[in-house]
């Protein structure tokens, strides 16, 4: 962990897993507990309540200097691979204007009646993988399951044709090592893959989406496509940048999956009231999401100096957006360190799939491939536990990715 991280792991309660605010090198103008705190040891603005991290998520002020955390783990590789990553991944713009017309290119193929025409498509690919180690015994979630479920759901969803998923997967795998990396990997290297993974991936989604606008189907992308942006006649580049965004987001999408079952198994006399109680699952679900969000913390920019909440924030200052701490306000989340199955979900607020505009635009998805894994988890192997003779791994102890590299599991 690096000497930032384990600062702020100090100062952010829920950093990674509920620790405590006492020992924050923050310093406020205010109340110890009221508004931003500037921390001198992370040269940056911290916010930790849930109402501070929201309006944040949502402030125009906020976030269009900064380093995307797609292209952070470039910048060792030099400025002339970082040029080149962002030129074959543009469309991640983050201006309100373009993010508004991407999710309305994106809103077809993720309407509630959409997301319920896959879900036997989401439970076919878990029960696929659950009945390749049923009879082992035991497993690493991660390599068995979590790791590889969202590119195989997200093929499926595409109706890619069965002789070129192996090459997709192949690129998901290059672009989500990028995202969220084990520790000690090469950043060099892995931005290398992942750039080549990325052109090759656009230039085969060209064709491809030129045909579905010809013969539309009932798959992802030619939802996508039938919706009409105003300005823009062929929806075909718009639709191109939202599946990169999608691809790109398959590695927090897998560190989503793996912790919130993680937060299943580490407590197994949860899956008994699930199975006799099925009505529970929505609540669970939300918890998982609640308590173990794959993003932890998003680092902003301010682009103007401005004041909030008796503070003044500087043009160019660092924000650190601390879900994980958002997640456990007392304020909002009575109990808030608790993993309450019956909390209602309705009243539920978590910001772990974002917020606004800043919501992820496959948070359904993430829900309800989240959902038919746990179902399927209960139904296949109901004996499941995590495996008390080796521990489950994080990847690193980085702010921006929190997600297993192990998870051992016995039945």
């Amino acid at each position: 962990m690096s000497s930032a991280a384990r600062k702020l792991s100090l100062a952010v309660p829920g950093f990674p897993m509920g620790l405590s605010a006492e020992t924050t090198g923050a310093q406020t103008e205010g109340g110890a507990d009221e508004g931003p705190r500037w921390s001198d040891a992370l040269g940056a603005w911290v916010f930790l309540s849930h109402a501070d991290v929201r309006d944040g998520l949502r402030d125009e002020r906020l976030g269009a200097a900064r380093v995307d955390f797609h292209e952070a783990p470039l910048q060792g590789p030099g400025e002339e691979l970082l040029q080149a990553f962002r030129k074959g991944a543009s469309g991640r713009a983050e201006g309100s204007r373009e993010l508004m017309a991407l999710r309305r290119q994106a809103a077809p193929g993720f309407s509630p009646e959409a997301l319920e025409s896959f879900r036997p498509a989401l439970r076919r690919q878990v029960e696929l993988l659950l009945s390749r180690v049923r009879g082992q015994g035991r497993m690493d979630a991660v390599r068995a399951v979590t790791g590889v479920l969202p590119g195989l759901v997200l093929a499926e969803l595409m109706d890619l044709p069965s002789h070129h998923r192996e090459g997709f997967l192949a690129w998901t795998r290059a672009i989500a090592e990028v995202q969220s990396p084990v520790t000690g990997l090469d950043a060099g290297a892995l931005a290398r893959r992942a750039l080549l993974a990325t052109r090759e991936f656009l230039d085969y989604l060209g064709p491809l989406l030129a045909a579905r606008r010809q013969s539309p189907g009932a798959d992802l992308l030619s939802h996508m496509l039938r919706a009409h942006v105003p300005g823009t006649p062929n929806p075909e580049p718009r639709v191109a940048t939202v599946a990169l965004l999608l691809v790109s987001g398959l590695a927090s999408f897998a560190d989503q999956l793996g912790n919130g079952l993680h937060e299943l198994l580490s407590q197994p006399e949860r899956a008994p009231a699930l199975r006799a109680q099925p009505a529970l699952m929505t609540g669970a679900l939300e918890e998982m999401l609640r308590l173990s969000p794959a993003v932890p913390v998003l680092h902003r920019t301010a682009r103007q100096t401005f004041s909030l909440r008796g503070r003044t924030v500087r043009e160019g200052d660092g924000v650190l957006l601390c879900i994980s701490a958002a997640n456990r306000d007392a304020s909002v989340f009575p109990d808030p360190d608790q993993f309450l199955i019956d909390r209602d979900p309705f009243l539920q607020k978590h910001l772990s799939l974002g917020f606004g505009m800043h919501y992820r635009l496959d948070a359904g998805l993430v829900k309800h491939t989240l959902r038919a894994l746990l179902e399927g988890m209960l139904e296949a192997l109901p004996q499941a536990r995590l495996d008390e003779e080796r521990c489950s791994r994080l990847k690193s102890q980085g702010l921006h990715a929190r997600g297993f590299e192990s998870l051992p599991v016995r039945w």
